[in-house]
Parts: structure tokens; C-alpha cells; sequence
């Protein structure tokens, strides 16, 4: 998923489902009915059957249960890659620019996924329309998540979508709004694959958070 994911749930259509399950009631049963939607860029989600479509987003063709819609996710989206950049790796790869020797970069000129990869920077949780632990828990349990790191210049809100393995909620209790939440996930930044990795505490939706570069795309 392209990591350049700015705005919020409402705003860039990622849908906002009504979801009851708790992190500490993982042994009730969700019996919400959900669809799966993709959107122009071909990046998947999934909303409750009930609710309407959001802009931007058509049904592609799933409907079941968290799970299976889920799974049918993990079978379907391949590449995570926005279809947009995908069609210009391809148009690039077939009319490559002349090659360019780049001038050897100094400090001052590292680039962002360089600077955001070097230590621990300060990050809030992105939501809108308003910042409460409600609305982050629905982006976890929609496995997908906005972390800002407000450091840069005007902020840079990064969306991306979760690796639940990775990731670990176990000392964060969403009812209390109490705790900590660990959040991971794999997303491109500026053509640069990395994994964002963060530490929500859940009073403030405030924390530390940094990038690790896995690979560029060429």
C-alpha cells in the first residue's frame, strides 16, 4: 500500500464500520455480515454489509464473515502496490529516463524515509473526525491505520495497513483507554518499502514511532 496515504477514514473512504468485538472479548462471536470493497487504486477493505458505500469504494464481490472477507483479502491483494504507481514502474521500465549521476547527498539533504528511519520520532494516531480511542480501535480492527509523525514540516500522516503478527494490543485496554498500543505495518514511502512501527499510549493517542527501510523500488 502506497505509503503517501494522507487525510482520514472519512475523507480518503477508507470505511468506518461499527464493530463490537473487544480485544478482550476475542472469544465472542462476531456475527456482523461484511462485504469487501476496493477502490480505484485497488487497495481492499471491508465495511459491514448494513452500511452504505462510501465514495470511492465499489463491493468486490465477497460478502461473509470478518474472517472470510478477511482471507479472501489475503488471497486477492497480491500487491500492495497503488495501481497508479504500478502503471508508471511499468511505463518507466519500458521508456527508462537517461541515466543521471546524483550529486552525493549531505546531511541536511537526506530524504524523508531516511530521516524518519533514524531513531524514534513523535507520532499521534490520525483520525478524523475526531481523536478518540473509539475510532482507532475501529481502524485496528479494520486492519488499517493512520500514524502521523509531527515532526516535519506540516506533519507527515502515513496509512498504512496492519501487520496483526507484529503488532500487539495486549497491554492496551480500549475501555478504559488505558495502556500502550504497539502497532506495525508494512507500507512505500517515496518509492521506499518500510515497515512503520509505533507506541500509542491510549490517553493522549500520542507517541514514538520510526521507519525501517526494507527496499526500493527501482
Amino acid at each position: 500500500m502506497d505509503g503517501r496515504v494522507h487525510g482520514d477514514e472519512l475523507s480518503d473512504g477508507i470505511p468506518v464500520m461499527e464493530v463490537t468485538m473487544h480485544v478482550s472479548d476475542v472469544d465472542k462471536e462476531d456475527t456482523t455480515t461484511y462485504r469487501v470493497v476496493v477502490n480505484d487504486e485497488e487497495q481492499y477493505s471491508i465495511l459491514a454489509e448494513y452500511k452504505e458505500s462510501i465514495a470511492g469504494w465499489r463491493d468486490a464481490g465477497k460478502v461473509g464473515s470478518k474472517a472470510e472477507c478477511m482471507a479472501y483479502i489475503n488471497e486477492v491483494w497480491l500487491d500492495m502496490t497503488p495501481l497508479s504507481l504500478r502503471k508508471k514502474m511499468a511505463e518507466w521500465a519500458k521508456n527508462p529516463p537517461p541515466p543521471t549521476v546524483a550529486p552525493v547527498a549531505s546531511a541536511a539533504e537526506k530524504t524523508l524515509v531516511d530521516r524518519l528511519s533514524d531513531g524514534d520520532h513523535a507520532v499521534e494516531v490520525g483520525l478524523r473526525p475526531e481523536k478518540s480511542v473509539r475510532l482507532f480501535k475501529e481502524a485496528i480492527d479494520r486492519d488499517f491505520v493512520h500514524i502521523k509523525f509531527t515532526g516535519t514540516r506540516g506533519g507527515t500522516e502515513l496509512g498504512m495497513r496492519l501487520d496483526r503478527q507484529a503488532s500487539n494490543l495486549s497491554q492496551a485496554d480500549f475501555t478504559q483507554e488505558t495502556g500502550t498500543a504497539h502497532v506495525e505495518g508494512i507500507l512505500v514511502v517515496d518509492y521506499v518499502r518500510v515497515r512503520c512501527i509505533a507506541d500509542i499510549d491510549l490517553k493522549t493517542l500520542n507517541g514514538r514511532g520510526y521507519l525501517v527501510k526494507l527496499e526500493e523500488i527501482a
